[in-house]
Parts: C-alpha cells; structure tokens; sequence
C-alpha cells in the first residue's frame, strides 16, 4: 500500500466564514469532474474557497489511503510566476520534485504523476492562462489519477472542465465576514441597533466581495460604519457620474481599492506603489532599500508597513526566516498602474534588481559559513524575487553581464540544493550569443562574470550528465581565463573538468585535475565550499582506486575544517568518503554513524544526488551488519531517487557499485523474490519517511536467514568494489 503523502497546503489563516454551499457543489464536482476551474472577479475569494475545498477533500482522503487523493493535495501558487518556461518548474518546485536530469521539467512532472492519484490545486493563472492550459491538458491526458482544482479569473478552456463561476457573498454571510474582521483589527466592535443597518447597507454597496469587505472592516477602527459607508457613497458618485443603484461587481472592488487608496496618506500611497515591483514575499530590509529615498525616508518605512497591515493592504507572514510580508496581487496591481503613472516603474525595477543581486552575492559569501541552512531558506523564499531580478538584468543586452553574474554567484543554489534545472536554464540565458557578444574576451571589466557563469554552466552541466554541454563551457572559460590571465577562474574550470572526469571513470585524468586544481586554489588564496569539495573529490579518486590512506587524510582535514567554519553541505561528501573508506576497513559501526549524519544533511539541502549516494552506501553497510531484508528496502527505496538523478550517476561503475554489490549479496541471503518483495516496500516509502528510517537505522523487518550476514569471503572488504579485491591491493603493495 502506497503510504499517505499529505502535500504542502499552508495552514489557514483566519477563520473561513460562510461558502458553506459552495464548498459543497465544489466538493460535488471533484467527484465528477478531472478538472475544475474557480472563476470570478478579483477579490471574490476564488483562492480561499479552492484552499478551503482542497482541505476537506485532502481531510476526507486521510481517512482511507485507498481514497482518490492517497497521494497528497499539492498546492502550486502561480501568481508571482510572469515567464512561461518557469510554469513546469514551478509546478515541480510545489511537487517537491528534484531533479538533475537534463530533461525537460514537463516530462519529469509527466512521468512523477503518471501512476499517483493527487489533487493538484493551481491558483492564479491568469498571466499563463494558455501555457497553464495547454500544460494542464497534457498532463490530464497522461496522468489518469491526477485531479485538477483551479482558481482563477477565466476558465481555462479544455473539454471536461467544470466552470464554477463563484458569486459574491450574500448578506448575511457578508455581514458576519465584516463584522469577523473588524472586531480582529479592534476587539472593542460590536454589531449594535445603532450601527446595525448602516453595516448591511456598507455590505450592499460593496457586493458582498470579500476583499473590498476586509478593506472596508479595517477602517472601522478609526469611522462609525456610517462615516465609512458615507466616503463610500461619494466614491461611488464619482465612478457612475452620480447614478446610484448596484454597481457591477468590478466596479464594486475598484472602488473600494481605489477608496482604500484615497485614505491613505500621500506617503502611504507612495509606498503602495513602490512594493508593487516585489513578487510574492518580502522583507523590511528589501522594502526600505528599494522604496526608500529623499521622498519617502527610510526611517518611515517600517511605520508606514505597519499602517499598510492595520489597512488590510499587506499581509504579515511567519516564515523560517524570520517575518516577511506579501501584498495581494489585486491590491498589488493596483499599486503597479500608479507607479507606471507616476514614470518611476523602470527606475523601482532596477533598485529591486540592484538589491537582490547584493542578497545573492552576500548570500554566496555567506554559504561558507554555519549559517548554510539559513541561507538555503532565505533563497528559497526569495526565490520569485531573484527570478524578476534575473529577467530585469537580461532584459538589455548592455547589461547582460548582471544577469550572468547573478545566475553565477547562485551555482550553490542550483547545485547544493537541487535547482540544476533551474539554474540551467537561467545560465544558458545569461549566456546566449547576444550575452556573449555584450562581453568579448578580455575586452571589458565584465569578463570576470562571464567566466564564472561559463564555470558555473560547466559544473550544472555536468551534474546533469550532459558531458558535452559541460565541456564546451569549462573549455571556453579555461582557454578564455589564460588568455585574459583570471587565475581563478582557470581554476574553478580545472576543477570541474576533473570532477567531470570523475564521474566518467576517468580516474587517472580526475585525480591529475582536482590536483592540479587545488594548486591553482591554493597560490590564488581560494578557500571556500567549492576548493573543499575539490579535495573531496580527489578523496573519492584514491578511495575508488584503493587507496584508503590518501583519501582518508583529504577528507578528515576537509571535516576539520568544515567543522571549524559551520560548513555542512561539503561535509556531507567528506562523510561519504570517510564512511566508504570505513567500510573497507570492516568498521560497519563508524561507516553507519557517519552515513547517517551524512543523509542528514543532504536531505535538509534537497541535495538528491548525495542523498541517494548515501543511502545505496547505507544499504551496502547494512547488509555487512547481518540485516539483508532491511538493506533490500532501502535499496528499493533508493530506486526512485535516480529518477532525479537520471542515469545512474552517467553510467559510473565505481558510483555504481555500492548499489550492485548490495543487490547481489542480499539477492543471495533473501532470495530473489524476497528480495523483491522488500525492494518493493521501500520504492513505496515517500522521501520524509525513507529519511526517517535510515536515521532511525530500526527495522521491523524479519531476521536475516542464517548463516553468515555479512561479506562472503570473497568480497571481504570493500576495495572489492572498485574491481580489486584485498588480496590483489596486499600483492600489489607487497
């Protein structure tokens, strides 16, 4: 039985009030329909009702993991998301999808949801509209257990959707909404005989829209409900040229945005305005440097976020990093039209750019550091931010040399946290024939950014398994460095061009390049993850030769001195390296202590490719302990992970051995068929639950058979796996 995956849906914050029929109906056709579209005017409560909707059926689904959504409800906001080459990666961003494959990101969410049954919720479409069609038809088409619930402003237009055309509140519902939200922006209100029937009246002229309720709700703290509904009545004379009457329902929230907006102060607006330009979330520290300025001193931006939030136009949000806040994408095109108005849009976007490239290149620094985890996070949130300061650099030819050295200063990003894809993409972008051209060799003070993308392509490319990609630019940024005599540079391309050899088992050239590598590191004063992973990977080199010694003292100095600066993320392959030379040595229980930590890490840092290294080694260790059925579902539950990976670490029989060699000796010990049969289990365990028993390193599983559990004589240590055994490696020394 597939075990119960839950999805990502945030937590709701506030109450929900009414829709009670409405989520019924909706509820109603999910049963009927594969796809279901929530549509009306901005402002309607489109996405609370789907959120509402997706949490009762993922509720319900709880209940019985053989319900339709046994697999998870799984969220993808698209609201931030203005490029349609990010939309699949967005969708398998909010899948929890990793993947380093050069693949095209529609394959891989096709392949992930062709035998799962989810519900997949899309909110705010309405700038895809066509991409998100088409994407959602061919993903309907290939995936018969996949659901569809949409939310917004058209339907999408496919056969089998079910439109749902969401109405506005009716009275009752509106009142007990404006009444919920004022009383928590000021606990002293009350619904009196004396303010009653000027409220029904307020909510009558706002069409029982949702958000123009709560604009309306946060100015009850300082007007009567008349005073509030008296402002209303003047803006709504100015809008019709004195007609009274219903107003159509988008005319309804234009005027309370536009209301809203006529309240606020003059500084107020300004700010409104200038925090159009962030995507999603963002933080005080970004607000006051990009809408700070002579008009609008810093030391009034925190004061004025807050009245902002006291008027129900920015929403505080609790994050891992800290507070953050997010303006709602109607409030935050209106602000967007005055700012253009105003002829200061370019100007903002450039500040908003400027301030996220200084976020990454302190970010970069920072990754050396205890703080990695930290920085992990902080990039995952800004993420719909760096992406629009990304598009801002490339969107000039003149300035194509910000966005290669912004997508280059994220190579820890794309690499350590399993964004290759990603990372790919906006590298080739930055590095397109007109981005070339803007920056010829040696020509210009912008070289240096060129390089380290090219460097950086290299090294993505070559995660990738795409050897030809990654030789192209480590070449072109090698020969380009000695020519413009960038020492540095020539070195991240020397290393990578070992690393490349290493994982094509080519490792006399490997170890000749990481060496030569950490030279150049060295005479230019380099110290940082890249330089230690470097010596790691020289570590691996010796390890798969047979030589313990040599790689033993390479990654013990790399662990020191990862544990002297805080630095988790190389430490994880120093462990590997350190566990697989335990291993051959027979210390099962060291190799397991430090392959633990090592899963650890790599799966707080989404880093597949370690994590799934770690856990075949595990496996192998495991099997050496005497517990082949244990070690067979942690082989079957690694399986899936190299669908992330691609091919098998590109075809490595030294990366590839702990695998098969863990296969044949369980096979032996089991059976093929109870082999098999706990293979089987693990490939059902979701990533949480695979992490949690590797580290919990407990099994429920049955004894081994008996007999010895560990190495057969002729695989008595783990040399053995490179192809040599002990007895060949002592003759050769003797």
């Amino acid at each position: 039985m597939r075990q119960k995956r839950r999805g990502n849906l945030p937590a709701e914050v506030g109450e929900f009030i009414g829709r009670g029929s409405e989520l019924a109906e909706l509820g109603r056709l999910l049963e009927s329909s594969r796809l279901v579209t929530v549509t009306g005017v901005g402002g309607v409560g489109k996405s609370r009702l789907a959120l509402a909707a997706a949490r009762a059926s993922d509720e319900e689904a709880g209940e019985d993991l053989q319900e339709r959504y046994c697999d998870g409800v799984w969220l993808a906001e698209l609201a931030a998301v203005r490029d349609p080459a990010l939309l699949e990666l967005t969708l398998a961003e909010a899948l929890g999808l990793t993947d380093h494959t050069t693949r095209p990101p529609r394959t891989v969410l096709a392949e992930h949801l062709a035998g799962r049954r989810l519900l997949l919720v899309l909110d705010g479409f309405e700038q895809l509209v066509d991409a998100t069609a088409e994407l959602v038809r061919e993903l309907l088409r290939r995936s018969p257990g996949l659901r569809v619930l949409a939310a917004g402003r058209r339907p999408l237009a496919l056969d089998g959707e079910q439109a749902f055309p969401l109405a506005p509140l009716d009275a009752a519902e509106s009142l007990a909404l404006l009444t919920a939200r004022a009383t928590a922006a000021d606990p002293a209100f009350h619904v009196t005989g004396a303010n009653r029937a000027a409220l029904v009246e307020l909510c009558a002229r706002l069409d029982g829209i949702p958000l123009a309720l709560e604009l309306a709700a946060a100015r009850l703290r300082v007007l009567s409900a008349a005073q509030v509904l008296a402002r209303l009545d003047d803006r709504f004379a100015l809008l019709t040229g004195g007609a009274r009457g219903v107003l159509p329902r988008h005319r309804a929230l234009r005027t309370a945005i536009g209301w809203s907006h006529e309240l606020c102060t003059a500084a107020e607006r300004l700010l409104w305005a200038r925090l159009s330009v962030f995507a999603g979330q963002f933080d005080l520290d970004a607000a006051e440097y990009v809408c700070a300025g002579p008009d609008l001193p810093v030391e009034s931006v925190l004061d004025l976020v807050g009245e902002l939030l006291a008027q129900s136009l920015l929403a505080r949000e609790e994050t891992p990093t800290g507070v953050r806040y997010r303006m709602l994408e109607t409030v935050r095109a209106y602000g967007a039209g005055w700012l253009e108005s105003l002829g200061d849009a370019a100007r903002l976007r450039r500040r908003h750019r400027d301030w996220y490239v200084g976020l990454a290149t302190w970010c970069e620094t920072d990754w050396f550091s205890p703080r990695q985890e930290e920085i992990a996070a902080l990039v995952d949130g800004e993420l719909p931010n760096l992406r629009l300061a990304l598009e801002c650099c490339l969107e000039e030819p003149d300035e194509a040399h910000l966005g290669q050295y912004l997508a280059g200063t994220l190579w820890f990003y794309w690499a350590g946290c399993g964004r290759l894809t990603e990372g790919r993409h906006w590298l080739d972008r930055a590095l397109e024939p007109t981005g070339r051209a803007a920056a010829p060799v040696g020509m210009t003070e912008y070289e240096p950014s060129r390089l380290k993308a090219l460097w950086v392509l290299g090294y993505v490319s070559a995660l990738q398994g795409d050897a030809v990609a990654a030789m192209s630019a480590l070449y072109e940024c090698r020969d380009a460095a000695a020519r413009s005599g960038n020492a540095l540079a020539a070195a991240y391309a020397v290393h990578r061009l070992g690393c490349l050899a290493l994982v094509s088992d080519d490792m006399a050239r490997a170890g000749e390049l990481l060496g030569s590598a950490l030279e150049r590191y060295r005479d230019a004063g380099e110290l940082n993850s890249n330089v230690l992973m470097c010596q790691v990977e020289l570590g691996m080199v010796l390890a798969f030769q047979g030589e313990p010694a040599g790689a033993l003292s390479l990654c013990e100095e790399v662990r020191e001195i990862c544990e002297e600066r805080g630095e988790r993320w190389t430490k994880a392959y120093a462990l590997y390296v350190l566990a697989y030379a335990a291993l051959d040595a027979g210390a099962e229980g060291e190799a397991r202590r430090l392959l633990t930590e090592c899963v650890e890490i790599n799966h707080a840092f989404h880093d597949l490719v370690g994590l799934v290294l770690a856990l075949e080694l595990l496996a192998l260790v495991t099997v050496a302990e005497g517990d082949p059925a244990e070690a067979a579902v942690l082989q079957g539950a690694a399986e899936p992970l190299w669908d992330g990976v691609g091919l098998r670490l590109f075809g490595s029989g030294y990366f590839n051995a702990p695998r098969l060699m863990c296969q044949e000796r369980a096979g032996e010990l089991l059976g093929a068929d109870r082999y098999a049969a706990y293979a089987a289990e693990g490939r059902e365990l979701g990533r949480e639950e695979l992490v949690a028993r590797a580290l919990r390193g407990e099994t429920e599983n049955p004894p081994p058979p008996e007999g010895d559990g560990g190495f057969p004589p002729a695989c008595e240590g783990y040399a053995n796996i490179s192809g040599r055994s002990t007895r060949r490696r002592a003759a050769r020394r003797r």
